[in-house]
């Protein structure tokens, strides 16, 4: 189950759902033993690859490739040249670049319309909870929700909303 909270978006004035993290990360460890859960690979051989994927992932990057992983979708560098623009095509140089990011791109598959019919890494239904409703269920005041980090997303309602 996925948590949202209310967030008012001063640009617009107005209340929107804002999708929330709760509890801490899945570890390495964690997501390893769920990969060898489901496979035939042992939890040592899951580990040892993810602890390498980032840094072999790096390396293909910073050589200017993009990375597809199957079913999970593309990272690529992306820049910043933190407003140190020039005036000419002919000035412009590496020495400009402030920051580097990895941008990723879900996987997906798309309808016949050119609708997205499914994206990587989203199951087909979530079901979307307000943060604190859970406890308000069960009469308990326990906010295990307030280690929280916040991403953009989430619909307010049942579903997946794409």
């Amino acid at each position: 189950m996925a948590f949202y909270k209310a967030r008012f978006q001063k640009k617009s004035g107005l209340w929107h759902p804002q999708s929330v993290v709760v509890g801490k990360a899945i570890s390495t460890k964690e997501l390893a033993q769920a990969l060898s859960d489901r496979s035939t690979v042992t939890l040592s051989d899951c580990r040892a690859v993810l602890s390498e994927i980032g840094a072999i992932m790096g390396e293909f990057m910073a050589q200017g490739k993009s990375v597809k992983l199957e079913g999970l979708g593309n990272f690529r560098y992306v820049i910043n040249s933190a407003k140190q623009g020039v005036e000419t095509e002919e000035k412009v140089s590496a020495a400009q670049i402030s920051a580097i990011r990895v941008r990723f791109v879900p996987e997906n598959s798309r309808n016949s319309d050119g609708t997205v019919a499914t994206r990587s890494c989203i199951p087909h239904t979530v079901e979307w909870l307000k943060l604190g409703a859970e406890e308000e269920a069960e009469g308990g005041d326990d906010t295990s929700g307030d280690d929280t980090g916040t991403n953009d997303g989430g619909s307010g309602t049942g579903g997946n909303p794409l």
